[in-house]
């Protein structure tokens, strides 16, 4: 049976007898968004009042639950609701993780709550509030929210009032998308955020999937240039007109972002550049960005068909020598960790792991689909805060001797700021001695030092599965096969770190004196993206004073780059 309440807009007062009222993180024309809490499970939630043009037939109904809503709806007919709740369902199976989960709906004449997980980070209208961000950085969320209006018009579901506001990313670069399933129909008028309406949708002739790019191409041209394309007018209908009848100024700011902005902002729908087009421009951008920031080092590996194949050269023997007690080239330091540490990466040739791999070594064209368990990311819990991670002023990749997250580093040890945009506290001597990149933009980093037995992976993945436990589970078999010695330790291990889902594995490889023990922990960052960090030294060290504060050391101090 219907519930029916009346509902507050007030922080502190509860909407549905249920959602308390918090913080509000958003004020915009047609919506408003709170921080809210969930008072009958003690969970965050986030609040979102909508003005929609379909009438809710009875006032403060609630849809808690898929069954229950049915039930409800059989009686009352919330046609607002059961378009909302369906796109979760599509969109939460074609893009997991991507679009918020919706958990509640409550409707009344004219607007509507929906209420959904709190999806990491804020509003992309918060970072707007700080002026330009840079192309790069645009072109990186202009990519996440790409792959959800992709997934979802490949389903048949549109958008039709997309703008910043219902954009939410975080400092690791995670994009979230709500607001799916408030517009009735393709030509229902824009009601919300009409800056980012598209001409066509000013003019009261509708959107379709059309008008969702101009939508994006709206919010790169915002973030790029620090302002938005169109001025809201503070009235609907004046803002309206102004989109459809005022010509947008060039970018200035938007650098090589700025043919695909300005190929998304045409005025006649016919002429937008399509998704795919768009996606091979924001990844070249984002592949230049990673290529020009790349510390160099000579490769023991090379890409083969399917992402990273290990360099058969490589063996399981201690860095700095090889065979017969001869020095080792830079090429071999990397010994059995090398070979374990390519391994996580050559399963994709089997598994359809790191896209971006052709037969003849180069990569192929980045917006070929494909789906890698890829390599899973590591990491312990902190215990206290740290700032995130920066470059020096001029960009290169330097050590400081700064203390790391968990508080005073081990003697010998600095914070080396990676080019790539990661942090980690490293023995002071230790270099990139290894760099790798795939045409998906995942990459590896592997340190270490001439004459010290122990090495340090650092891999970042792309296109990995929702479970860590799997993705390990998934791994393992390529490195049975591809590292001489393998043997596991234990259980593969769920954690968490951070608040973010993670997974322990730990394995033997090599035999006698060479034989040498690497743990790795994996962590996902969110949009299937995650780090792993793969720890290895000799195993007669393994678990050594010396070692445990060596790894407690790396493990705490790690961040990713930030945006």
């Amino acid at each position: 049976m219907a519930m029916v309440v009346t509902v507050h807009d007030s922080a502190g007062e509860l909407v549905a007898g249920r959602y308390q009222l918090l913080d509000v993180v958003l004020r915009e024309e047609g919506r408003t968004c709170w921080l809210g809490q969930d008072s009958a499970l003690r969970r965050p939630v986030v609040l979102t009042w909508s003005r929609v043009a379909a009438p809710a037939p009875v006032r403060g109904e609630s849809t808690a639950g898929a069954d229950e809503a049915d039930a409800l709806r059989g009686e009352t007919g919330g046609r607002v609701a059961d378009r909302i709740l369906r796109a979760a369902r599509v969109l939460g199976a074609a893009c997991p993780g991507r679009v918020a989960a919706v958990l509640d709906v409550i409707e009344e004449p004219g607007s509507v709550w929906t209420v959904t997980e709190r999806p990491p980070g804020a509003p992309l209208t918060e970072l707007l509030s700080g002026g330009p961000v840079g192309h790069v950085r645009a072109a990186r969320i202009g990519l996440g929210v790409l792959d959800v209006l992709a997934a979802a018009h490949g389903e048949g579901v549109t958008h039709g009032e997309l703008g910043p506001g219902q954009v939410w990313t975080d400092e690791f670069g995670t994009v979230t998308v709500t607001g799916f399933g408030q517009t009735e129909s393709d030509d229902a008028p824009r009601l919300t955020a009409p800056a980012y309406a598209s001409p066509e949708q000013a003019r009261g002739e509708g959107g379709a999937a059309a008008a969702d790019l101009w939508a994006l191409g709206a919010m790169m041209y915002a973030m790029s240039e620090g302002r938005p394309a169109v001025r809201d007018r503070g009235r609907l209908d004046a803002t309206l007109r102004a989109v459809d009848r005022l010509p947008i100024r060039a970018p200035l700011r938007a650098g090589p972002l700025a043919p695909a902005v300005q190929g998304l902002l045409r005025w006649d729908p016919v002429e937008r550049i399509p998704e795919a087009v768009v996606r091979e421009a924001l990844t070249r951008i984002l592949r230049q960005d990673l290529e020009e920031a790349e510390a160099p080092g000579p490769p023991s590996a090379f890409f083969g068909p399917g992402g990273f194949v290990p360099d058969r050269e490589g063996d399981a023997r201690p860095v700095g020598r090889a065979r017969g007690g001869r020095l080792a080239g830079r090429s071999v330091l990397l010994g059995g960790a090398l070979v374990a540490t390519v391994a996580v990466l050559a399963v994709l040739a089997v598994t359809g792991g790191l896209p971006g791999g052709d037969t003849t070594g180069a990569s192929a064209s980045p917006s070929t689909p494909s789906r890698s368990v890829g390599a899973l990311p590591p990491g312990p819990v902190p215990t206290a805060p740290v700032a995130p991670s920066g470059r020096t002023p001029s960009g290169s990749p330097s050590p400081s001797p700064s203390d790391g997250a968990g508080g005073k580093l081990p003697p010998g040890f600095a914070t080396y700021r990676a080019a790539q945009g990661f942090s980690v506290a490293l023995p002071r001597e230790w270099k990139p001695v290894q760099t790798q990149t795939s045409g998906d933009l995942s990459y590896r980093v592997t340190f270490g030092a001439s004459g010290d037995p122990r090495t340090l992976a650092v891999t970042y993945s792309t296109q990995l599965g929702p479970d860590p436990v799997a993705v390990w589970s998934d791994l393992e078999p390529a490195l049975r096969a591809d590292t001489p010695g393998y043997r596991r330790v234990g259980a593969i291990r769920a954690v968490n770190y951070r608040g973010r889902k993670g997974a322990d594995m730990e394995w033997y490889s090599g035999s006698g004196a060479e034989r040498l023990r690497t743990f790795g922990r994996g962590f996902l960052v969110g949009d299937h993206r995650g780090f792993s960090l793969r720890w290895t030294t000799p195993a007669a060290d393994r678990g050594t004073p010396t070692d445990r504060r060596a790894l407690d050391a790396v493990l705490t101090s790690f961040r990713p780059p930030v945006g």
